[in-house]
């Protein structure tokens, strides 16, 4: 697990104290032109002399070209493998950043500083990294825990209401796999919390402890992949649609509404809990609208999906709100039709 989880206004006066004890050859920041001008200026107090590595923000840039445009500027900096690289930003600075760190000759160490919700409860936590190819979402990446994560609910303050509703996502995919009554409480509470630290911290224990018991996904961590499997399809096929591209979040949220559906038609989960996760979703999240075209070809792209054997589809489901299950054979029919009834609510 990550050696350490700073959660607080306090956190970034972590990171001090953290690159001042490691003495860290170099120290290196990596952000996009949003973190820089949002964040990066209220975290240069707070770190020692560094030098910048700047990339364009958004998923259609979370790829190997930009990845080869990092190694050159590490190399340009002269970075060994004592240097520090903190990953200032959302995901996609914080998958593409721990990737770029955990190869560049053979790995040198880095920090995340995630700046948006879905990165501070779910994207930085965890040892996750990986970069996008050829439309498929984090098709190339590996496990490389970060030194430590620091995580200031205040950058929350930078986000626009699409970048917060794409977060809460993921609160509510932990939610639903690991503690029911949390579900039940905050269906009626909503994305208009005034406590996102205590949410954070609610969310970021239920991943550490999946995290702590399956490191390397071999069986239990993929419980964290609920509405991922259809999700990460949607993502991937919407990705290369001008104008109809999805937040990360936005797509689990059509996900896990999928796979809500299908757990019912595995005979997992009842009628009446999909009738709540669907209530609940639907007031928060906007019907993405999809052709029976489109839903042909996102069926398609689950078969890519990361957690397949062979030629058999394996989802996560719920077996019940509060508890998930993995490695459920799906097909792709089946995959179909849980996007026909998304598209009819």
């Amino acid at each position: 697990m990550t050696e350490a989880i700073y959660i607080g206004q306090d956190a970034l006066q972590e990171l001090t104290t953290v690159l001042q004890n490691r003495a860290f050859s170099k120290v290196a920041v990596l952000v996009d032109e949003n973190t820089l001008a949002h964040c990066y200026p209220a975290l240069k107090p707070y770190l020692p002399e560094h030098e910048l590595i700047q990339v364009k923000s958004g998923e259609e840039n979370k790829t190997l070209q930009t990845c080869e445009y990092i190694w050159q500027r590490m190399t340009e900096l002269n970075l060994d493998r004592w240097s520090v690289l903190v990953n200032v930003g959302g995901g996609v600075i914080g998958d593409m950043g721990g990737f770029c760190a955990a190869v560049f000759k053979r790995g040198l160490y880095f920090v995340q500083v995630p700046t948006t919700l879905l990165a501070q409860v779910d994207a930085s936590v965890g040892g996750k990294t990986g970069i996008d190819f050829h439309g498929l979402k984090n098709h190339i990446g590996v496990y490389k825990e970060p030194q430590a994560v620091f995580i200031n609910p205040g950058f929350l303050q930078t986000l626009s209401p699409q970048q917060l509703k794409s977060g809460y996502a993921e609160i509510i995919k932990h939610w639903l796999i690991a503690d029911a009554a949390a579900f039940q409480e905050q269906r009626h509470v909503g994305l208009f919390t005034e406590d996102w630290e205590e949410l954070i911290r609610h969310s970021v224990s239920i991943k550490s402890e999946v995290v702590a018991a399956d490191p390397l996904e071999r069986g239990y961590r993929k419980v964290l992949n609920f509405g991922h499997t259809v999700g990460h399809a949607v993502e991937s096929y919407l990705m290369d649609k001008p104008g109809r591209e999805l937040l990360h979040g936005e797509a689990v949220a059509v996900g896990m509404l999928c796979e809500a559906w299908l757990s019912v038609n595995h005979e997992l989960l009842p009628q009446e809990a999909l009738d709540k996760i669907e209530t609940f979703l639907v007031s928060i999240y906007e019907k993405v609208p999809l052709t029976e075209a489109d839903i042909q070809s996102i069926a398609q792209f689950a078969l890519q999906d990361k957690k397949n054997s062979r030629t058999t589809i394996n989802c996560t489901l719920l077996n019940g709100i509060g508890k998930a299950v993995y490695d459920q054979p799906v097909t792709v029919q089946q995959i179909i039709e849980s996007l026909r009834y998304y598209s009819l609510l």
